[in-house]
């Protein structure tokens, strides 16, 4: 369930997962090599995603994909 937060949403792990097809370990690894927008805290032991930021990053491999189709 996406959680709004000043009318940003919020995703968590398992819709993160969902919308990119990317396992939890190459979120965190992409994350760390600074491929992916990066998780915010949401307390002691919890972390989501602004949704905006996903789709962004989804929209620009997408571009990335038709860029390439045209070179």
């Amino acid at each position: 369930m996406e959680k709004a937060v000043n009318g940003v949403n919020i995703l968590r792990i398992r819709q993160v997962r969902e919308r990119t097809g990317l396992s939890r370990s190459t979120i965190y690894l992409k994350i760390k090599t600074g491929e992916f927008p990066d998780a915010i805290s949401l307390g002691d032991r919890a972390v989501g995603w602004c949704s905006n930021e996903i789709d962004a990053w989804i929209s620009a491999r997408i571009n990335t994909r038709r860029k390439s189709r045209l070179a």
